[in-house]
């Protein structure tokens, strides 16, 4: 539905996400996380009383597998067993599922957590009520908050605000050896203020975020700090001309690492001590991007520019890197409506205050096209690299440990395709070459690689019997400081359904795997795989699959002489959809009564 729809509408979501702790059936002791999510999925509140007011439907199902090595079963239970089962209850259009998982008789259980998320909607108003998002600027924040929030979206003019919890608190016994790393619990608030259309706009962002010192025990605060943080954004839009528009983004972010710390209590840091508290552990940082578009017919091009500062971080983002500036540009056109062709270049340094003992630089550029050559061929091929420079920062660096890297790769894909009234058939070919050396002066070649790969294809399609045959074949040989390795894998498979409904599919492959690491290992191994799949009456789905596997002593000292170990697997599984309950509304039943009449 659209965001700026004149219709009144509300849509409510509720989530709720349960975890069943359960050992992993394999291994002793073992244990896995089996998370399972409850949702009541949107709904608009002007339909539910259109909607039916009740309907019970469900799943239960089991999964059973076996496995068997010729060299032991230690990293793996032979047997595995699981049954799940699930149970959705729709009330007015609003459902609520429920599930269940158990596994190879164990029945341990963790209590199951939820989260709660209301999300109303009225012509251009939002609002959010408890693990929502909002869309702020990606400088400072791309995180969820626990709380709520409301916004608005018009055509032109918009605005949002919010207030929650960013992260809980994790408080567990410092004296226990086996409690979890302490977080304090982090609070926030945003607002967003924005005007424009797609093209020329401008949106002002403002994130406040901190940790609260007496969330975690006292005796925790002597090993981790609690954070503080005010972050400001604006971002906007120009379009010049038809073919030419301009965009930016800048960020600042004043940022605490210990909010415990001695306040500063002069000059401009005392001014703004309402909105902020400076303190001896606080930082000023900036984030910055532009670029300038262009599109002109059959050719599009990008120039931009992203600068962020060393120790740039804001308490709304999991992760940010920083210390660094890039500048690249990308291009794309079309020739003679059949030829497609793309290009980009782009370089990074880091050390942007020359405050690091090293710089370190990189570039990155390609140039790839694509044509198609009459209906039957196609053509692509590609030029991808990368070099990588390290020059002198505060320090003079080494020439036997200067970072000089280049990366080459190449590749060459085309394909041919014949379509008759009985079989069809899709030829392709792939080659490809990389390169990655060191250029240091000094450099023994110790770490230089050189691959070659190429593989080539056939699909076969026998259309009276609706069925597909696939054989490939591939080569790859890489090529290092005094060693060689090579690997060849000829793949067959082929597929089809049966019955008069099509209810039963059945599909079958083998490989053959030979690799080769000169004067250490030379491996063979062989793989047979079969699966089915039968679906009766629309509700019943059975599912069996089967593996062999075949291949040669792995251990690197060791010299190929026969297939000795051997593999073998298989999976039945069976599950089943139901129908509980379907009470539907009078109005409906009214209307069905009258059409039978």
């Amino acid at each position: 539905m659209s965001r700026n729809s004149q219709h009144p509408r509300a849509y409510i979501y509720i989530l709720c996400t349960a975890a069943l702790l359960l050992p992993y059936p394999g291994g002793a002791g073992g244990s896995l996380l089996h998370a399972q999510s409850l949702t009541l999925g949107q709904n608009t509140i002007s339909n539910i009383a259109k909607s039916d007011p009740l309907i019970i439907t469900g799943a239960i199902g089991t999964n059973n597998t076996y496995y068997h090595s010729s060299v032991g079963d230690g990293y793996r239970s032979p047997w595995g067993n699981s049954v799940y089962a699930n149970l959705n209850i729709s009330l007015y259009g609003i459902s609520m599922p429920f599930a269940f998982y158990y596994s190879n008789n164990n029945s341990s259980f963790n209590y199951p957590h939820f989260s709660f998320h209301i999300d109303p909607t009225y012509k251009n108003w939002r609002a959010h009520f408890g693990r929502s998002t909002m869309a702020l600027s990606s400088y400072i924040m791309n995180t969820s908050f626990n709380g709520v929030g409301l916004e608005y979206n018009s055509s032109k003019l918009r605005f949002g605000a919010f207030y929650g919890e960013l992260r809980n608190a994790v408080n567990d016994d410092p004296a226990d050896p086996k409690a979890r790393s302490p977080q304090y619990r982090r609070m926030g608030w945003g607002f967003k203020l924005g005007y424009g259309s797609q093209r020329s706009f401008l949106d002002l962002y403002l994130l406040r975020a901190y940790d609260r010192t007496n969330s975690i025990d006292e005796r925790w605060r002597d090993r981790i700090s609690p954070k503080d943080n005010l972050a400001v954004a604006l971002r906007g839009g120009l379009g010049l001309t038809g073919w030419l528009s301009l965009r930016g983004n800048v960020a600042f972010s004043a940022f605490t690492s210990d909010k415990m710390a001695q306040r500063i209590t002069t000059g401009d840091a005392d001014r703004w001590a309402n909105v902020f508290s400076t303190r001896y552990t606080s930082l000023m940082r900036l984030a910055t991007d532009v670029s300038a578009n262009i599109n002109v017919k059959n050719f599009a091009t990008q120039i931009y520019y992203k600068m962020v500062q060393p120790d740039y971080s804001t308490l709304g983002l999991y992760y940010t890197s920083n210390n660094y500036q890039s500048l690249g540009i990308n291009a794309s056109t079309m020739l003679f409506k059949t030829i497609s062709l793309s290009a980009n270049f782009s370089g990074q340094e880091d050390n942007i205050t020359r405050n690091q003992l090293y710089t370190t630089r990189g570039f990155i550029y390609s140039a790839n096209a694509a044509t198609n050559v009459g209906e039957r061929i196609t053509l692509s091929a590609g030029y991808n690299g990368y070099r990588q420079l390290q020059s002198d920062g505060k320090a003079h660096v080494n020439d036997s440990t200067r970072v000089n890297r280049i990366m080459h790769s190449l590749y060459f894909s085309p394909s041919y395709t014949i379509d008759g009234d009985r079989t069809g058939h899709i030829f392709s070919l792939s080659a490809s070459y990389t390169e990655n050396r060191d250029l240091n002066k000094l450099a023994t070649g110790i770490s230089d690689v050189r691959s070659i790969a190429f593989g080539v294809s056939h699909s076969l399609q026998l259309k009276s019997l609706e069925m597909d045959v696939n054989t490939s074949f591939s080569h790859q040989q890489s090529k290092g400081y005094q060693t060689r390795y090579s690997s060849d894998v000829l793949t067959v498979g082929t597929g089809r359904s049966f019955l008069k409904e099509k209810n039963l599919h059945a599909s079958a492959d083998l490989s053959l795997c030979y690799n080769d690491i000169r004067h250490q290992q030379r491996m063979l191994s062989l793989g047979f795989n079969l699966s089915a799949g039968y679906t009766l009456a629309k509700v019943h789905f059975f599912n069996l699959s089967a593996g062999f596997n075949k291949y040669s002593d792995t251990n690197l000292s060791a010299d190929y002489t026969s297939m000795g170990t051997t593999e073998v697997s298989a999976s039945l599984g069976y599950n089943y959809t139901f129908s509980l309950l379907h009470l539907k509304r009078k109005a409906e039943k009214t209307a069905s009564g009258l059409n039978d009449k």
